[in-house]
């Protein structure tokens, strides 16, 4: 009362137990226990059944709330950044949804979420990419299943684009988004902007993104989309251009937040800029190619670009996003997508642009570097690859999840997505999660020394010793 009468605040240093709220903290329940409805009703009617749900405490707990009488309970970061609290969007009605969540239920509690960027939209460290799982090849029923068993492991990312399959991929997740029901604030869409079956709509002018993302949310039947994905610079069109018409969709709704795929450190600092000079919204996210053999940009320049302007790194790979097979064929993974424009004979990269999909099954695909497997530079790519597949079997494990859980490793990354094509090629993907633990220093040594490619910052010339 003196220090409301001094014009300070007044705070209560006990709990007020004339308030309907209190509740004796010797009878609260622990925070783990979740009670649905009729398990409350009962609870209520007879409260002499409140110790069956109560988990046993020790001496000690019941000591440390007496002691903490009053204060509010402070979460630690560690439980926040693990917490896995989705509501009860997360619960199947299938007939055999039972086991289901039992084999997931360890894999969700292994799977972290971190915001995107520096941004507050916080992601699963694992998201869906469905460039292969909306493919013709897939049917629907499988897609959908494959996208329901995601979700309830915990996934709340899915990456889509305009391009796959012609746009149908959007309408396949989009109506099964629509049927489920879920929450929407418990999953995020990211749709893709540039590629485009017709080559005269290509490109990043102010009509085409607008056009493109008015179309999505069409074809997603959604009211916003969560991020916007920029994929590929259009040397032929001003950055300010690009800049101000992503800022644009996201102050009329449509989108939330914008990113880049397969841009450079210097189209992205160059965005970055306009988006300052000209008061637009700066991206959040670059899509980049990251795996074995495809290292340099995401270790050595995108965090510099996340540390100096918050753009954060979305990982993919051929292997992780089920484009290769982890089955070997005379060393070397198969690919599993069909229908390739050309062979790939110069590097190890595979870029959207060069692939089409094919709705015809009896489609002859090509195994990764058939091309080169006669050169010597194909013969030691073979010796690393059976040298890595030897690494994945002392671990107990696929080269696939290898492959997926070295790229957790990587605490720059904020997102490692991974696509099936089957059920089961999913769970062995988010079964990675269960060999990232088992990757020590030794295994990361022993996975150097067979790759022989870390990435080295090319020594810095002075002008005066260039001339």
């Amino acid at each position: 009362m003196l220090s409301a009468a001094m014009g300070g605040s007044a705070r209560l240093s006990q709990p007020d137990v004339r308030s309907p709220m209190y509740t004796n903290p010797e009878q609260r329940e622990d925070p783990s226990v979740r009670l649905s409805h009729p398990d409350m009703r009962k609870l209520l009617s007879n409260p002499s059944e409140r110790e069956s749900y109560k988990h046993p405490v020790g001496p000690s707990r019941s000591a440390l709330q007496r002691a903490h009488l009053g204060r509010a309970p402070i979460a630690s970061l560690d439980c926040m950044e693990e917490f896995q609290g989705c509501g009860g969007d997360h619960v199947s009605t299938r007939s055999d949804s039972q086991a289901l969540v039992s084999r997931q239920s360890s894999i969700a509690s292994c799977l972290k979420y971190k915001p995107l960027g520096k941004s507050g939209l916080r992601v699963s460290q694992l998201g869906l990419g469905t460039w292969v799982t909306f493919s013709p090849l897939v049917s629907e029923e499988t897609a959908e299943e494959i996208v329901t068993v995601a979700y309830e492991a915990g996934i709340n990312l899915f990456d889509l684009s305009e391009a796959y399959s012609g746009g149908r991929a959007e309408i396949q997740l989009g109506n099964i988004l629509k049927k489920k029901g879920w929450r929407r604030s418990s999953y995020h869409v990211i749709t893709k902007v540039y590629w485009n079956s017709k080559g005269d709509e290509r490109g990043l002018s102010r009509k085409h993104i607008i056009e493109s993302v008015k179309s999505s949310l069409e074809r997603l039947q959604l009211d916003y989309i969560d991020v916007i994905i920029i994929h590929r610079a259009d040397d032929m069109c001003p950055m300010e251009e690009v800049v101000r018409a992503a800022s644009h969709c996201i102050d009329q709704g449509w989108c939330m937040y914008w990113g880049t795929s397969r841009w450079s450190a210097v189209e992205i600092m160059e965005a970055w800029t306009n988006c300052r000079q000209f008061n637009c919204i700066t991206p959040i996210v670059e899509q980049s190619e990251y795996h074995l053999f495809c290292r340099s940009k995401t270790e050595l320049y995108l965090p510099e670009i996340y540390n100096k302007i918050g753009v954060g790194t979305m990982a993919w790979s051929p292997l992780a996003i089920g484009l290769i097979s982890s089955k070997m064929d005379d060393g070397m993974p198969v690919f599993t997508r069909q229908s390739f424009k050309k062979k790939y004979t110069s590097s190890i990269s595979w870029n959207e642009d060069e692939t089409q999909a094919s709705g015809n099954v009896k489609d002859q695909g090509y195994t990764w570097l058939k091309d080169k497997a006669g050169t010597e530079d194909g013969r030691k790519q073979q010796a690393r690859l059976r040298e890595l597949a030897q690494l994945a079997e002392r671990l107990g494990c696929s080269l696939t999840q290898l492959s997926v859980a070295w790229s957790l490793k990587n605490e720059k990354l904020h997102c490692v997505l991974v696509g099936a094509t089957t059920v089961e090629q999913l769970l062995e993907n988010i079964n990675s999660l269960q060999v990232l633990p088992k990757l020590k220093s030794e295994h990361i040594d022993a996975l150097e020394r067979i790759l022989d490619n870390k990435p080295i910052r090319p020594r810095v010339v002075s002008t005066l010793e260039q001339r």
